[in-house]
């Protein structure tokens, strides 16, 4: 059974609040991210702005994650540690995945982008997958099943000739970082919880340009592609209401 927190005006708008911030600490680091910059830099530099907007890193201790970043390289999906020895270079795909806490409440988001010079087929991916959570934005709305979001992520990535990564999910987010519902990237327009005003979502489609199983990486943190093809990561924090979903992790 699910028990799907419903957050009041007043909680909605510390949760916006927070979400501005993260999306301005996400933008600072993705300027900071050029060839040459280890992931421990762009931990550190997180960190310094976290504290500098007095909240607190999500992840950091969450399920006993050592870091505030998730900083993950080409077959590496989520949760990738931002280590010294990971350097960016030409070509890479880079995702940066972080959250945010302060009065009493989380947002989460995560973004992708391509180091050049990039190919194609990872641009292809990458616009995918950022149209993909941008089209089930579009469709949250009171009244729908959350199947309805799954299955338009899972039809956008796979009519772009790209695989669903079906084993990790997005969730309901508000004073616990996870809460319910999982958001699945794959389904059934008929399954899954009516969405109601109120509710708080990270939905974060994944998707690779070949398998669509995974595995453990070697930092013991990180999931990666089982054949290690390229994979890309987008999420956002986004409000239920009464006419549609509020991006709350928006640049404003």
């Amino acid at each position: 059974m699910y028990y799907i927190p419903i957050k009041t005006e007043k909680e909605i708008n510390i949760m916006r609040q927070n979400g501005c911030i993260l999306a301005l600490i996400l933008d600072k680091l993705k300027k900071a991210s050029q060839i040459g910059i280890s992931g421990k830099t762009l931990e550190n530099f997180a960190q310094d702005l976290i504290k500098k907007y007095k909240g607190k890193p999500s992840f950091l201790g969450f399920d006993n994650y050592p870091a505030a970043l998730c900083f993950s390289l080409n077959e590496e999906i989520v949760h990738a540690l931002p280590s010294d020895d990971k350097i960016i270079k030409e070509g890479d795909m880079v995702s940066l995945d972080l959250g945010f806490y302060k009065n009493g409440f989380h947002t989460d988001a995560a973004i992708s982008f391509l180091i050049p010079p990039y190919n194609a087929q990872a641009e292809r991916l990458l616009k995918t997958t950022k149209m993909a959570l941008e089209e089930a934005i579009k469709k949250a709305k009171p009244g729908i099943r959350l199947g309805e979001i799954s299955i338009t992520i899972q039809e956008i990535i796979e009519n772009n000739h790209c695989s669903v990564i079906k084993e990790l999910t997005g969730h309901g987010i508000g004073n616990a970082l996870h809460e319910d519902p999982h958001v699945f990237n794959y389904g059934d327009v008929d399954s899954g919880p009516i969405i109601k005003k109120g509710m708080v979502l990270a939905i974060e489609p994944m998707a690779s340009l070949g398998s669509d199983k995974i595995k453990k990486g070697k930092d013991g943190y990180a999931y990666i592609t089982q054949d290690n093809s390229l994979a890309c990561h987008f999420e956002h924090t986004v409000a239920i209401t009464e006419k549609g979903a509020e991006i709350l992790t928006l640049l404003t």
